[in-house]
């Protein structure tokens, strides 16, 4: 088979496009072949930095969609030919993977392969944040940076779904019909810090509810001054900048701090199973669509990073070996 491979920890030039034996599985996994692979900011902190164990070569990717093609022994509840998705599995940037079946679910018929792809780790993500992490009530005024990107869109559709307005950051004229398109209620073009008056304004100066803020230590303190009071701040993407420091202290208005980790969005199976069936019940019922912003060949993974890492992008980006 074909997958991208990682032997030294670098930039995108370090993804090799190798010839490797077809994986087996051992006993509570199974192999798939590839549909799709989604690109994340995470897989550039595995080329970056190398995997969580440290541990290279290693082919990188996480999420996926593909169809099972051969069973491990002791795995139950799924067949050869089962189109199955799945998040958190190291090594989905190649044309066939193993991984623990307890980490796969089922992809139902109405649902693409390039649809359950983009919306495991994304999609996963957006949902812990809007229903658990902070969770959204009717009437509530939220602020989403990055509307346009991946996590952004998909916060975006939670937030409206669950009875919310939104207040969407974005960094160009572009990403803002994208944004609007999406369901944001007003949106801001902003690059830095300077989002704090129009947000307040916005808001008639009581701030907002919450803020969920991936862009890094640039935006931190100004998000923090737009909340009201024992408002939440929702801080996620580790990866994309510095990460912030604050004194306790120094938090205004009573306001809380989050920093949600993918682990903590599905503890269990079953937490998977209920978010993703909550996710393709939202996409079969038009509450949630998925853009597609780029499509690439296998070969084409160093494109594909250099392509995430220039902010430049919108939507869900895909590697279709």
């Amino acid at each position: 088979m074909r997958a991208i491979l990682i032997e030294q920890p670098g930039g995108p030039e370090r993804l090799r496009i190798t010839d490797q034996p077809d994986p087996s599985p051992g006993p509570g996994e199974i192999r798939v072949a590839v549909a799709a692979a989604g690109v994340n900011f995470m897989d550039t902190g595995t080329r970056r930095f190398g995997p969580p164990d440290g541990r290279v070569p290693v082919v990188p990717g996480v999420e996926g969609a593909g169809r099972v093609v051969e069973l491990g022994e002791g795995v139950t509840g799924l067949s050869v030919g089962d189109r199955v998705a799945w998040a958190y599995a190291y090594g989905s940037y190649a044309e066939q993977l193993v991984l623990p079946a307890d980490r796969a679910v089922p992809v139902p018929d109405d649902i693409t392969d390039e649809v359950a792809a983009s919306i495991m780790l994304q999609g996963l993500t957006a949902h812990h944040f809007a229903t658990e992490a902070a969770p959204v009530s009717p009437g509530q005024l939220t602020l989403v940076h990055a509307a346009a990107g991946g996590v952004g869109q998909n916060l975006v559709q939670l937030v409206k779904a669950r009875g919310g307005r939104v207040i969407g950051l974005v960094s160009s004229e572009p990403k803002a019909d994208i944004a609007r398109a999406v369901g944001a209620d007003e949106v801001l073009v902003s690059t830095g810090p300077d989002f704090v008056e129009p947000v307040l304004d916005l808001s008639g100066g009581e701030g907002v509810h919450t803020v969920f803020d991936g862009a890094g230590e640039t935006t931190f303190h100004a998000s923090m001054k737009v909340l009201r009071r024992n408002g939440t701040l929702l801080y996620f993407g580790p990866l994309i900048g510095a990460v912030p420091t604050v004194n306790l202290r120094d938090l205004p208005h009573s306001v809380k701090v989050a920093y949600p980790v993918f682990h903590d969005h599905i503890p269990t199976k079953q937490a998977l199973l209920r978010h993703t069936a909550d996710l393709f019940g939202m996409v079969r019922d038009g509450r949630l669509k998925t853009r597609i912003g780029m499509r690439y060949p296998l070969a084409e993974a160093e494109q594909a990073h250099r392509d995430i890492e220039s902010r430049a992008t919108t939507g869900k980006l895909l590697l279709l070996p």
